[in-house]
């Protein structure tokens, strides 16, 4: 559990210290992804300390999914918006509404309530099908990014980010479903779903939160993460919660996530409100 808010605070605190740098650099004069852009963020110190802190973060998030259920692991990712409105609050001067202070606090509680109610991880291995089909779901990741790319911007970010969300599902299970690292490996189709999903994911989020509404892609990101990888966890991994404390469990699931997309919008923090200048005399 310990690792799982680790990595929620790696992730968040990494996600401000990135936006930072990349706005701290001349912006390029294309559209879309700019090669350049990352080249000249990389060169600031914030950008780097980010990466590294993104590096931590999935280190944390791989040793929680060994110990704990996945649904666990993914309210706790969920809960890394919260880290980074209260970050950007301090570091950006971004303000936050009453709402929004009232969502951190409601993660805040949600993810009490899961700490105090989930179990061990779930004895489960999962079955030669249960591989193939998320090795085939990856897949699907790969071609519903290819046709939202022909949507409106609305919806088209909606959809990325459900999308994207699911990529990182994937890798969520697969995770589990891999032993080690072996020779052997090699013929588990959980592997590929891994680096195919994981790689997905990736392109899509940056495709969404470049195209679209920022607030609709994290939305989608935050359902598609957390609610199918929880669902495979409980069915066929055999995730559970202490005795007697599933309602626990089911209502800190529901009050993280929710309170997670009340804070949607900082799936990337907005730019600092500018500081009105007098005019000349």
């Amino acid at each position: 559990m310990i690792c799982a808010l680790g990595a929620a605070v790696c992730f968040g605190t990494a996600s401000v210290l990135q936006a930072m740098a990349s706005r701290a650099v001349e912006p390029g004069t294309g559209s879309g992804v700019d090669p350049a852009l990352m080249m000249r963020a990389v060169r600031q110190w914030r950008y780097l300390a980010g990466l590294g802190l993104d590096a931590v973060g999935f280190v944390f998030q791989i040793i929680a999914l060994l110990h704990i259920p996945i649904y666990v692991v993914g309210a706790a990712l969920a809960a890394s918006l919260a880290v980074t409105a209260v970050v950007a609050a301090r570091l950006m001067r971004v303000r936050l509404s009453r709402t929004e202070w009232a969502a951190v606090g409601v993660v805040c509680a949600g993810m009490l309530m899961l700490g105090l109610a989930s179990g061990e991880e779930g004895t489960g291995e999962g079955s030669l099908a249960l591989k193939l089909g998320l090795l085939a779901v990856a897949g699907l990741v790969l071609l519903v990014g290819a046709v939202a790319g022909r949507l409106p911007d609305g919806p088209r970010a909606l959809v990325l980010g459900l999308a994207a969300g699911t990529g990182f599902g994937v890798v969520e299970v697969a995770v589990r479903l891999i032993d080690g690292f072996s020779l052997a490996e090699l013929r588990n189709p959980a592997l590929y779903a891994l680096l195919l999903g994981g790689g997905a994911a990736f392109l899509l989020l940056t495709s969404a939160l470049q195209r679209g509404s920022v607030t609709a892609a994290t939305a989608g990101l935050v359902l598609g993460e957390t609610v199918g990888p929880a669902l495979a966890g409980v069915i066929w991994l055999g995730d559970r919660p202490r005795e007697g404390l599933a309602w626990l469990a089911v209502t800190g699931f529901v009050v993280a996530v929710t309170g997670a997309l009340a804070l949607a919008r900082f799936g990337e923090p907005p730019e600092p409100a500018p500081v009105p200048v007098p005019p000349a005399a």
